[in-house]
């Protein structure tokens, strides 16, 4: 099969569905209204709440949903063999997803911009309100722990930072972004320039910062050499700056201007994919089916865990209704930021897959997923090199294609690491008003809560179940963190149902998607459950039991509303 066509393939049928199935959702089942006033105009604090332009809330929304997800995920499914992984990232973007997406974007802008884990209390009541904020801090706490510490190793070797795998050359173009972003946030918001202009500059000069990157790779300043300590301390501090900035300051520009370097990234993977196909050079060299590697778990539910962000992915939920919603300044531009977001999304995660699908020698193939744990393991370095080898097809050397794929893939873990850090802030708040903890509603307590609660699973080492030596919580919990998310979904979509059908809306669109995802991720659980018994890792078997608990006990909250409102319903028939 031709790497070419089943990219013509995909781009036709995202296309095709934000044209007609997304057209569809906005109009017959979210009837969004632009004489509807949102949230960022009736509760502007300049803050939080700014009404901003729709390319820049695009910008933010895409950045901070994409990190590192639609490029992992597929670059680790295609082991199952690249039909099976293309197939669920494009009917998961278009009827998940999306639907996700846009369903969370629109309940919350009905609901003051508040979370979706805040609305719960509304649309179930004040306990499943609670049980999902804790879920949500948690997971999101866990996730960005990890990134901290993934983006420490790739910053810096030693210390069991990722020999081999580390890239200081994206030290300078990602810190050099945060200085460009502010100067753009301050000129375009508070002397009022033009976006167009401040938009080229801004990224003309954050290109040339990853060529100078290249030229002068930041290992150290001054005697001092940057540890992956040194850096896990550090984006922790960033991380708390630019969660207490104002967001139009620093968090917006920022993930617009990120964007760009995403979109350039993307179009570089479509012109060597284009120019490859048509000269013959790139072809799939994955089996279009695999069940040959070993340690290989079942394709069902695992699959649908492991490509998440490329198709459905919880945190979505927390960044649409978060911050996004917070910055929209007409209904209307719901559509093309969250239904549009998300299939732009899922074409990422096809050009990652065919990266790792076509990137690569028949041998170098085999090599690297002739087993589960090593695709694993290698699926941000099988993703920079396949990507590489493709964007190398446009006439870039290989070696510059590599070092510009590895820095747009830091970015977006920067991105996300900011971005994950104030929804958690707000998570926070929204759990200390709903249990009445007064201190912790403010601004700066919330937040320096937020980047703890972060720092626990980056810096807090336990005994590793399999091996006895100490780890850092986030990676030992990390096994949980697909499922979670994938489970987070699922119950954003049954928030959104529920509320939908408040409103005599149809819900089969939301319905569908979120027994799917629940019955996916409950059977992911279970079969977690199981290999952890059998291998006898007691810690994350109690964690899974745990989150499974919790799983069954929203459902049942949810079925006993949904009871409550057709009895109600029935009553006022009669």
């Amino acid at each position: 099969m031709d790497a070419l066509l089943i990219l013509v393939v995909a781009t036709l049928a995202l296309g095709l569905a934000y044209r007609f199935y997304g057209s569809f959702l906005a109009k017959q089942v979210m009837q969004l209204d632009d004489s509807y006033i949102t949230p960022a105009h009736t509760m502007r604090d300049n803050r939080d709440y700014v009404p901003s332009h729709p390319a820049v809330v695009f910008g933010h929304h895409f950045a901070s949903i994409a990190g590192l997800g639609p490029l992992l995920g597929p670059a680790i499914a295609v082991v199952w063999g690249w039909l099976p992984a293309l197939i669920w990232i494009l009917l998961g973007s278009i009827f998940v997803g999306a639907v996700h997406d846009f369903g969370t974007l629109f309940t919350s802008l009905r609901h003051r911009a508040r979370s979706i884990g805040d609305i719960t209390e509304e649309v179930v009541n004040h306990r499943a309100r609670i049980l999902f904020l804790l879920f949500a801090i948690f997971a999101m706490s866990l996730a960005m722990g990890v990134f901290v510490l993934n983006i420490s190793q790739l910053f810096s070797p030693g210390e069991g930072g990722a020999e081999g795998g580390h890239v200081p050359e994206a030290v300078l173009p990602s810190m050099m972004l945060i200085v460009i972003a502010l100067v753009v946030g301050v000129l375009h918001y508070r002397y009022r320039l033009a976006l167009l202009p401040l938009t080229l500059v801004g990224v003309v000069f954050s290109l040339i910062f990853v060529w100078l990157g290249t030229i002068f790779p930041l290992q150290g300043f001054g005697g001092l050499t940057f540890t992956p300590s040194f850096w896990t301390y550090t984006l922790m501090l960033y991380a708390y700056i630019a969660s207490v900035l104002p967001v139009w300051l620093l968090l917006q520009p920022r993930d617009y201007l990120n964007s760009f370097q995403l979109f350039l990234g993307m179009a570089l993977l479509l012109f060597g994919t284009l120019i490859g196909g048509l000269t013959g050079h790139l072809k799939l060299v994955a089996p279009t089916v695999n069940s040959n590697a070993q340690n290989l778990p079942p394709i069902f539910p695992m699959l649908f865990i492991t490509v998440a962000c490329g198709a459905v992915s919880g945190f979505h939920s927390l960044v649409a209704s978060g911050t996004t919603s917070k910055q929209l300044d007409k209904e209307s531009h719901a559509l093309p930021i969250a239904y549009g977001g998300m299939l732009t999304e899922g074409l990422l995660a096809t050009l990652a897959l065919l990266g790792v699908a076509a990137g690569f020698t028949a041998v170098e193939w085999v090599q690297n997923y002739a087993d589960w744990k090593l695709a694993g393991a290698k699926a941000l370095s099988n993703f920079v090199h396949g990507a590489g080898t493709i964007v190398a097809q446009t006439g870039v050397p290989h070696s510059l294609a590599k070092v510009f794929i590895a820095t747009v893939a830091v970015g977006f873990a920067l991105t996300t690491l900011d971005s994950a850090t104030r929804l958690i802030r707000y998570n926070i708040q929204e759990l200390a008003a709903a249990l009445k903890l007064e201190p912790l509603r403010n601004h700066y307590i919330a937040t320096a809560t937020a980047v703890v609660l972060i720092g626990l699973f980056a810096l807090m080492k336990i005994p590793d179940p399999a091996t006895g030596q100490l780890k850092p919580a986030g990676t030992i919990l990390w096994a949980l963190f697909g499922t979670s998310n994938q489970l987070l979904a699922g119950l954003a979509l049954l928030v959104v149902t529920l509320y939908l059908r408040s409103l005599g809306r149809p819900t089969v669109f939301t319905a569908t998607p979120m027994c799917f995802m629940l019955v996916v991720t409950i059977a992911a659980l279970l079969l977690s459950i199981r290999n952890f018994a059998v291998q006898g890792n007691w810690f994350l078997l109690g964690f899974s039991l745990l989150i499974l608990l919790l799983a069954f006990w929203l459902i049942v909250e949810a079925i006993l509303t949904l009871k409550r409102q057709l009895v109600a319903t029935q009553s006022t028939e009669l």
